[in-house]
């Protein structure tokens, strides 16, 4: 008699987590560093002064994370019809700048852990 078995997928959704939920949010490589130039750099940036910083990262994909950022509150979008051709400035939020100390701390754990 063959015996069946069945892989359970952990449903993530329901864990109430703090630290889950974080991730889930901001967790992935392009959103990190993403904010590290903002935090790190200027408040304001523009999307191709963006793309030029995170080398080798997509427009598609710079925008889209961008988009996710801005659904969440990290970011604004600002558009400038006044110039030729229309710039869009994206801005970094005071929810967004609130996330500086637990980078900081990553990265202090970095440079007293890391091999």
């Amino acid at each position: 008699m063959a015996r069946e078995w069945f892989i359970e997928k952990t449903d993530y959704g329901a864990y109430t987590c703090p630290i889950h939920k974080s991730i889930m949010l901001i967790g992935d490589k392009w959103t990190l560093f993403i904010l590290r130039e903002f935090i790190y750099g200027a408040e304001k940036q523009s999307f191709n002064s963006l793309l030029r910083s995170l080398k080798p990262i997509s427009s598609r994909t710079l925008s889209l994370k961008l988009k996710k950022m801005q659904k969440i509150g990290l970011v604004t979008k600002k558009v400038i019809r006044k110039e030729r051709p229309m710039k869009v400035e994206y801005q970094i939020t005071q929810m967004g700048k609130s996330l500086k100390n637990a980078l900081q701390s990553i990265a202090n754990w970095h440079k007293k852990y890391a091999p």
